[in-house]
């Protein structure tokens, strides 16, 4: 399908994803309580700054960046690695292969429709951290960090999604990719930022994490939205963050072409 015919078709696609989501909101309210372990975490890192600061951050610092992190999480988030298992595993797969738009639009119409229903739960959690901790440790500040927050939750989403395409395409070539993406959210629990913010690791260890993606998923995004940093250090790391986006697309639409090639080989 050309270009323009993408385009037609990407509204009515958005349009019935939206329609799933509505008609599964139980499901969607499940994934939301399995996605409270910020606010866990921002009363265990409270009752630690109750008696001192940690680094610079006070107890209300901690209350700003986890609302933030949870809200964040909210418009990050996709789960194609599990449907790709789970169409290849069943042959369902072969039925999105009939249709004249590549699998992969469709699996992002799924995760983009559900935004609005992610913002309804995002949008209280920010109006609370506005209440209790004040706007200026809660969101950005100026024009220039409310565009790179909003260019950054995009990356971030980007991000998780190719991530989660490269390995569901795995499993394409093995039994499953499941184990492989549940390591990929174990290094994603520690490395982002999501369990407590990355400049409380050590120097090294931060070098390290800086060069890998899992920060540009969620860290990034909640430092802008709690105006952690001033601009020419929050282009920098939107830029970084965007080399990630380029390349995890580039390592996505690779294996899924091969995953294909083979899955069709096999009769698919």
């Amino acid at each position: 399908m050309n270009a323009r015919g993408l385009m037609r078709a990407l509204p009515t696609m958005l349009r019935v994803s939206f329609a799933e989501s509505v008609a599964y909101r139980a499901e969607m309210f499940v994934w939301v309580l399995s996605t409270t372990m910020p606010l866990v975490n921002m009363v265990l890192w409270m009752a630690v700054a109750k008696s001192a600061p940690v680094g610079h951050f006070g107890q209300a610092d901690f209350v700003g960046y986890f609302l933030a992190t949870f809200a964040v999480r909210q418009l990050t988030s996709a789960w194609a690695a599990w449907l790709i298992n789970w169409e290849v595993k069943q042959g369902t797969l072969a039925m999105r292969l009939l249709r004249p738009i590549s699998p992969l639009w469709g699996y992002a119409s799924d995760n983009v429709a559900g935004f609005p229903m992610r913002v309804v739960v995002a949008l209280p959690v920010v109006l609370l951290s506005i209440a209790l901790v004040g706007a200026h440790k809660a969101v950005p500040q100026h024009a220039w960090q409310w565009g790179l927050f909003l260019v950054a939750v995009l990356g971030g989403w980007a991000i998780t999604f190719l991530a989660n395409v490269a390995i569901g395409a795995l499993s394409l070539f093995l039994d499953s990719s499941q184990k492989m993406m549940e390591v990929w959210m174990v290094l994603f629990f520690v490395c982002s930022g999501y369990m407590y913010p990355v400049e409380f690791l050590p120097d090294g260890l931060r070098t390290v994490i800086d060069w890998l993606p899992f920060r540009y998923q969620m860290g990034l995004p909640v430092e802008l939205m709690t105006n952690a940093h001033d601009l020419p250090t929050a282009l920098g790391l939107v830029a970084r963050q965007w080399a990630w986006v380029l390349g995890m697309g580039a390592l996505a639409v690779g294996l899924w072409k091969q995953g294909v090639k083979r899955f069709a080989a096999f009769g698919g």
